[in-house]
């Protein structure tokens, strides 16, 4: 064999490492994804397990993320500073230990320090995984994260299932995060096998912590970064926030049990992935903020009648279109984010946890106002996420 055909022979291997790489990256964020999934259908079992109220789950929804949002800017510009694969596998055995402390948790304090440690831990493992697969490609970032968010989507759908199947067994919820943690554990193994890289080649100069600061600051004094942050925290208010009180408000509001609460997160979920789905050959087609202005004045009236419909299964039919409609939100929104920061991956992960400081006081406050007049007139204040969009997104 002729040294000319060496090449050949290595570029199929290197196709196949780059393809389970990628394939790992998207299980990491499947596997996030699958727990909140399973948390959210949960959250009924869990208050009446830990007797909770609404003030402290909303607590629970806020604080950690606000506290891991202290922590997120340092790993963020550490992993443009040459420390990312040391980052990502010490928040996969982070991530472990959280879940399992989930699994265990007797009161909500233990709960909260679980959660607490659960947050940044997902900052590392998660969000700088998403910034590596940002660097595999620098010019389809809007394509790269569609495919992150269908991963996301999946998990979401398989959460509410899993968390089913679980009680079906006899596991609960417990032994279900328990499982989680076994999974975690896992994947972290296989990451150990991979660099984790910034997209830099060997011969660049790795950026210094110093420099990391600076380029942030510079960041963070840029229009079009604050204009894609602010839209992506107003987004949130028709995907995380809403799914995190959606079971609460069918049991509370409603008055469904919370089998059938289960059942509207699990539809919800089964839509919003059929819509990330959809939302890969989308893009080949059409620009992504046409989408974004066409989907956001859609789910403003979809929002408004799910309020006001006294039906629980006539709630379900608008719940599943709105789930079908916000799909794409995160995507669009995040790969504009990135595409304004060119190869400062680590730089959007710590710009987005500077201004995370406002976001994550969202579902707690949301959780103060429920306190104080009820979880249905509490849930219009959701609304601002479509109003916000539509006034916010750029037609050009």
């Amino acid at each position: 064999m002729s040294v000319s055909n060496l090449p050949q022979l290595n570029i199929p291997r290197a196709a196949r490492r780059a393809a389970v790489f990628m394939f790992l990256l998207l299980a990491i964020e499947f596997l996030d994804e699958l727990v909140f999934g399973a948390e959210e259908a949960a959250w009924p079992l869990i208050r009446d397990d830990l007797h909770l109220t609404y003030w402290q789950i909303g607590i629970l929804l806020g604080l950690p993320n606000f506290i891991a949002n202290f922590i997120e800017p340092v790993l963020g510009i550490l992993g443009d500073a040459g420390k990312r694969r040391a980052l990502v596998l010490g928040g996969g055995l982070a991530f472990t230990l959280a879940l399992l402390l989930i699994g265990v948790a007797n009161s909500f304090g233990v709960l909260l320090v679980a959660m607490i440690l659960f947050a940044p831990a997902s900052g590392a493992f998660v969000n700088l995984a998403q910034a590596s697969l940002m660097d595999s490609d620098p010019g389809r970032h809007e394509h790269l994260m569609a495919r992150w968010t269908l991963a996301g989507s999946l998990g979401v759908v398989v959460g509410p299932l899993a968390l089913g199947g679980a009680a079906l067994i006899g596991l609960g919820w417990r032994g279900l995060f328990l499982a989680f943690a076994v999974l975690s554990l896992a994947l972290t193994a296989l990451a150990w096998r991979y660099k984790f890289s910034n997209g830099q080649s060997d011969d660049d100069e790795t950026p210094g912590f110093r420099d990391g600061l600076r380029k942030a600051a510079l960041a963070l004094r840029r229009g079009a970064v604050w204009r894609w942050l602010i839209l992506l925290m107003f987004s949130d208010f028709m995907l995380d926030v809403l799914l995190g009180y959606l079971a609460l408000y069918m049991v509370d509001v409603v008055g469904v049990t919370p089998a059938l609460a289960g059942v509207a997160v699990a539809v919800w979920s089964i839509v919003g992935l059929v819509g990330d789905a959809l939302l890969i050959p989308l893009l080949e087609k059409m620009r992504g903020l046409t989408y974004l202005r066409f989907s956001a004045a859609v789910m403003l009236g979809l929002y408004v009648a799910f309020l006001l419909l006294p039906n629980f299964w006539a709630k379900l039919a608008v719940l599943a279109l709105m789930g079908l409609f916000n799909s794409g939100w995160y995507a669009i929104l995040k790969g504009q984010l990135y595409s304004t920061l060119p190869g400062q991956s680590g730089t959007v992960m710590a710009v987005g946890s500077v201004f995370g400081f406002v976001e994550a006081l969202v579902p707690t406050l949301l959780g103060v106002v429920a306190e104080r007049v009820g979880l249905g007139p509490a849930m219009w204040v959701l609304l601002l996420g479509p109003v916000v969009l539509l006034m916010g997104v750029p037609r050009r």
